[in-house]
């Protein structure tokens, strides 16, 4: 396999054939056949790219090409957002009467999908703890079809072990789909691991920019086609603009996640042992509980970590007040700097007791973008300062 950055640059190359050197962006809604016969096999091809967009638009296929590429996988498509891949996966893959395994620290959108969409549809759940493995196995059912992980997780940073959990999931006949967003395939592929389908809210890394909701899945065709179906009646579309947006951004992304990396490493180093904070949850640091697990199958930590603060809920939000580089934003992955609250933003998205059990009051997330490292250290050390001055006088 060619490196990563030949791939995201070429692997798309022979999709939809063109003498442009930029990709044309297919900006129509449906495609003209020459004959009944090639109308017909138009409609009814998986993942196809030039018979109806809600089908398949060759900017979607350009996208598809370069991610199954990248993770290493048989196949991959394209769809409006990060829930709109993981809904219609899981839709795809279960029926009323199944079991799901899910995860205690997941994002926030999974969880509620988990907990209070699936139980309305006649689908039971089970969430667990992703860092005890034999808390999978201890959840599993004769009726559990599907295992859901995240790793690392949102936003608390835990590590699941993918292959022994993709080794529990292949001995009782269950399905993984793993959440590959905070790691990005240039820090980890989930399939080489033993993980069904991945699945990416592509608006964050992969895109990069801040200016797409997307989201990716990867893996067998024959689990795809059956997700694809599904997508046909959600309708959950990405539009041709978009699609060349984000394949504009994923060329970039083996240039761009070194930076992330780095500048990841540099926030939770420089913020340990602060007396404002109690703890920083990042993999790459050794005082991690999972480090080694997360060294084994990470091959970089990512640019996003969490950092809980002594005063609680309020001295985290000030925290975010006296931020000059990272912004307060609910997204993640672009080239700027994001920081954000999730116990603030997550309210609207699970009840009270969901969201005490997610995440702690006094969290913060932060997202670095590709900034100068010793910035951003600057920065963030400025306003732990700040918030711990603050306390101190109150």
């Amino acid at each position: 396999m060619p490196g990563t950055s030949t791939v995201t640059v070429h692997a798309d190359r022979e999709t939809h054939p063109s003498r442009a050197v930029a990709p044309p962006i297919y900006q129509t809604a449906a495609f003209a056949a020459d004959d009944a016969e090639t109308f017909a096999a138009g409609a009814l091809q998986p993942r196809g790219k030039d018979f109806y967009t809600r089908y398949g638009n060759p900017n979607h296929a350009q996208v598809a090409a370069v991610v199954a590429e990248l993770e290493n996988t048989e196949a991959a498509m394209v769809t409006a957002s990060g829930m709109a891949a993981l809904t219609t996966a899981v839709l795809a893959l279960v029926s009323a009467g199944d079991h799901v395994i899910g995860q205690k620290s997941t994002y926030g959108g999974t969880a509620s999908l988990l907990l209070n969409l699936l139980p309305r549809l006649g689908v039971s759940t089970t969430l667990v703890d992703q860092r005890d493995t034999g808390a999978f196995e201890r959840a599993l059912t004769p009726r559990t079809r599907l295992i859901l992980v995240e790793t690392p997780s949102n936003p608390l940073l835990h590590i699941t072990d993918l292959s022994a959990v993709a080794d529990l999931a292949r001995a009782h006949d269950v399905l993984t789909l793993a959440d590959n967003t905070f790691a990005t395939p240039l820090n980890q592929r989930p399939a080489d691991l033993g993980i069904d389908v991945v699945w990416h809210s592509a608006t964050k890394y992969l895109n990069g920019h801040s200016d797409v909701s997307a989201g990716a899945l990867a893996g067998p065709a024959e689990i795809l086609d059956r997700i694809w179906d599904t997508s046909l009646l959600t309708g959950a579309v990405l539009g041709p603009i978009d699609a060349a947006l984000l394949l504009r951004g994923i060329r970039t992304l083996p240039l761009r996640m070194p930076r992330y990396n780095d500048n990841g490493q540099a926030l939770a180093l420089a913020l340990s042992g602060h007396p404002a904070v109690t703890q920083v949850h990042y993999p790459g640091l050794e005082s991690h509980p999972q480090h080694k697990l997360a060294a084994d199958q990470m091959n970089g930590f990512g640019g996003v970590l969490s950092v809980e603060f002594t005063g609680g809920f309020a001295m985290a939000d000030a925290f975010l007040s006296h931020l000059h580089y990272p912004r307060r934003s609910a997204s993640l992955g672009g080239v700027g700097s994001l920081a954000v609250h999730p116990a603030a933003m997550w309210a609207g998205m699970l009840s009270a007791d969901q969201l005490t059990e997610a995440v702690p009051p006094g969290l913060i997330r932060l997202a670095a973008g590709i900034e100068d490292s010793a910035d951003l250290v600057a920065d963030a050390l400025h306003a732990a300062d700040a918030v711990l001055a603050q306390a101190t006088t109150a």
